[in-house]
């Protein structure tokens, strides 16, 4: 009896893009093959492949995935036949890469921000200022191998940064979400430390696995798992119903996802970078115009030669030498008044009277 071979599977690597490319969670993907957040986790970073049954849908949801990214990049193309050619690759500008870059990461970012912060306008504000330092550094971004993670940890870092504390506009609160469960769960978060908060966010929120979130939150992979158990600990010491990652993964979602966060268009963040640039240029020229013009003015105003110091006095042949004049002491004050109190002429001379 033949065995049936195998359904081919793309490289861990271009599933998890087919994923993103369609939007999907990889809570989603589990739900339609029929398996756990976990194993698709696990798929997509190679450590596991799937068999069987399971890898035949997996295969067909791929193949799926594939042919609706080739409608979206190619609208309206003729059906290839064995009449018609593959149409050319259009290499994409970039500033067309970077407006792509930006509609794919940009809304979910923002979600995760806020879920760190718990502030809507700190969460907007890290996701149009990381996009427009991946605006200046464009070369650097896009020859990345993850771009969108890239992205993603200079805006955490930004929307952790404790300097924000001394910033006026975020010195109050903002309002709560409507929702109980969502404050609840908002509050447990925000009293979590910051590497807690953010390895956590990274696993059980994005759905990094444990060394892609230990490398993102630029830790060892020991020191992230203990973060993580520590956040899941605390998470679940005060919400029992959230002991379960499956469910904080859901609940995380629902939370991120109720709150209405509306980035700034591509065309305004990326003039917003080379204004940015500009202002930056501008002012490291003023800067090395001063530097020069202060050089040039100590140049023109020093000393051409060498003064030497008066030397202080020494001792020759017993004699000391002279004692610079100085403050009078009360004795001495009191015999110059006493002197000056004397008449001027001295006294009356004596003479001798005859007899």
């Amino acid at each position: 009896m033949t065995q049936r071979p195998a359904a081919p599977l793309p490289p861990p690597n271009e599933r998890r893009r087919l994923r993103e490319a369609a939007s999907l969670t990889q809570a989603q993907v589990a739900d339609l093959v029929g398996v756990t957040r976990e194993t698709v986790r696990a798929w997509e970073n190679g450590r596991t492949s799937p068999r069987g049954q399971r890898r035949e849908a997996y295969a067909q949801l791929l193949d799926t995935l594939v042919e609706e990214t080739v409608a979206q990049e190619w609208p309206g193309e003729p059906e290839v036949t064995e009449h018609h050619h593959p149409p050319p690759e259009r290499p994409l500008t970039p500033a067309q890469a970077f407006d792509a870059l930006y509609a794919f990461c940009a809304p979910a970012l923002a979600r995760q921000a806020y879920l760190l912060t718990g502030r809507r306008e700190l969460a907007r504000e890290s996701v149009e200022r990381s996009f427009q330092l991946a605006w200046e550094r464009w070369p650097e971004v896009a020859r990345d191998r993850d771009p969108a993670g890239w992205v993603r940890a200079t805006a955490y870092d930004f929307a952790l940064s404790p300097w924000h504390r001394f910033r006026p506009r975020y010195r109050h609160p903002e309002p709560p979400p409507a929702d109980a469960c969502d404050r609840a769960l908002l509050d447990v978060l925000l009293t979590l430390p910051p590497p807690q908060r953010r390895t956590l966010l990274l696993y059980d929120g994005v759905g990094l696995d444990l060394p892609e979130t230990a490398a993102e939150s630029e830790a060892s992979t020991p020191a992230a798992a203990r973060r993580l158990l520590h956040a899941r600990a605390t998470i679940a010491d005060r919400l029992p119903a959230l002991s379960d990652p499956a469910e904080l993964h859901r609940r995380l979602i629902e939370v991120a996802s109720a709150e209405r966060l509306r980035a700034a268009k591509p065309p305004m963040v990326r003039s917003g970078s080379e204004r940015r640039a500009r202002f930056w240029t501008r002012a490291a020229i003023a800067f090395t115009v001063t530097l020069i013009g202060t050089t040039a003015l100590t140049v023109r105003t020093a000393p051409t030669h060498y003064e030497p110091p008066v030397p202080p006095g020494a001792t020759v042949r017993g004699v000391p030498p002279r004692v610079a004049p100085g403050p009078l002491s009360a004795a001495e004050l009191k015999l110059r008044a006493k002197l000056r109190a004397e008449m001027q002429h001295g006294p009356q001379r004596l003479a001798p009277q005859p007899q």
